[in-house]
């Protein structure tokens, strides 16, 4: 009988079953003790790490959100409107009867003082002239003859060859012829009017506004010719209401505009105002002389303007919505290096439709201050201005 040793298949998994568990089991303990020195390490950090600091806020602010303080005059002003009127304008009348030969001028052309504008027919005016010089030498003969008589009658009576009284008659005689030599002197004289009347002329520089006779009208003593107005100088003439009156004096300035004449500004004085009031309104009329020199105004034009009744000395003008109160004091934010600074002021004028005001003390021109009210924004804030928006190219 043959013995055999037994296989060795079953002895291998002994050996090698009880290395293996200890293995593993020493790897677990590894894990663990790797897991706890990393949660330990990491959580240290978080611990000694002080927090950041918050940064500050920085508002930004629009162009529209601030001003630029600048220096000038502030003016107060009155509204008013009314018409233009000429200072000087005639109306020109025939001053003899007579038929019109021809007018040289019409509407719309200048003319000079002492231009003759139309001439009337002169037969009848010279006719006239004649007459009365005939007049005249009749009279001047019958005056030579009475003191010839006058004379004749001195050396008769100083041979008393005629009484006083008859010497007195002579005298008288001359006297009266005399008289008449003078009356005819003085019809010859308005004879020559009339023939010069007979042409008519421009009584001042101007400009022909109306054109009432033709050429071959027959004129009787005044009748219209020709309407003439000089715009050199015009006058606007404004109703202003009584309780306002007290704020007007001769020799304040007025600024006004006339429709068609786009943004031009045209300017004028008080020269007058009138002590009673409009019928039927509580209104006065204000007189303000209007210098035209390049007569780009016309009479009857409509003006809309102002009368400035006060006017400040040059001084720091800021925006009225800048203004704030602190207690009694009117203050302004300013902004300075980047931060708003409440800033105390002194006020004079107030102009409510422009609204400005100015500022006496406090500020200087070229500061920058808050022009809107923002909630947010208060003395201490830390601020920076917008960049201003780029200019549009021309296409």
């Amino acid at each position: 009988m043959k013995l055999e040793a037994p296989p060795l298949l079953d002895s291998a998994p002994i050996r090698t079953r009880r290395p293996l568990k200890k293995r593993l089991i020493a790897l677990a303990v590894a894990l663990l003790a790797a897991g706890g020195w990393a949660a330990t390490h990491s959580s240290k950090p978080a611990t000694a790490k002080a927090p950041a600091e918050a940064k500050p806020t920085v508002y930004e602010l629009s162009q529209g959100d601030v001003a630029t303080v600048a220096s000038g005059e502030l003016r107060v002003n009155l509204p008013l409107s009314g018409s233009l009127a000429p200072v000087t304008q005639a109306t020109v009348k025939s001053k003899v009867s007579g038929v019109v030969l021809d007018t040289t001028v019409q509407e719309g052309m200048r003319v000079a003082p002492g231009q003759v504008i139309a001439r009337l027919d002169a037969a009848e005016a010279r006719a006239r002239v004649a007459q009365q010089q005939a007049a005249l030498d009749e009279a001047n003969a019958r005056l030579s003859l009475a003191m010839k008589n006058n004379a004749n009658s001195a050396a008769l009576l100083k041979q008393n060859y005629i009484s006083q009284s008859s010497y007195d008659t002579t005298q008288n005689s001359v006297e009266l012829a005399r008289a008449a030599v003078n009356a005819a002197r003085a019809q010859l004289e308005l004879a020559r009017i009339a023939l010069n009347d007979t042409a008519i002329r421009a009584p001042l520089a101007g400009v022909v506004s109306k054109r009432f006779a033709q050429a071959g009208d027959k004129l009787a003593p005044d009748t219209p010719v020709f309407s003439i107005v000089n715009l050199r100088e015009l006058t606007l003439e404004a109703q202003v209401p009584a309780s306002d009156i007290p704020r007007v004096r001769v020799g304040q300035d007025v600024r006004f505009k006339v429709d068609g004449f786009g943004t031009r500004a045209f300017g004028g004085k008080v020269a007058r105002i009138n002590p009673a009031t409009e019928t039927g309104s509580r209104a006065m009329l204000v007189y303000i002389s209007v210098d035209n020199a390049d007569g780009a105004l016309k009479a009857g034009m409509f003006a809309k303007g102002s009368i400035t009744t006060d006017k400040s000395a040059p001084h720091p003008l800021a925006p009225l919505s800048s203004l704030r109160k602190d207690g009694e004091r009117d203050i302004v934010y300013r902004v300075d290096g980047g931060k708003v600074v409440a800033q105390p002021v002194r006020l004079g004028l107030r102009n409510e439709d422009e609204g400005m005001v100015e500022v006496t003390e406090g500020l200087a021109p070229g500061a920058t201050v808050l022009a809107t009210r923002l909630d947010n924004v208060k003395p201490g804030s830390q601020v920076k201005l917008a960049a201003p928006a780029p200019a549009a190219k021309k296409g």
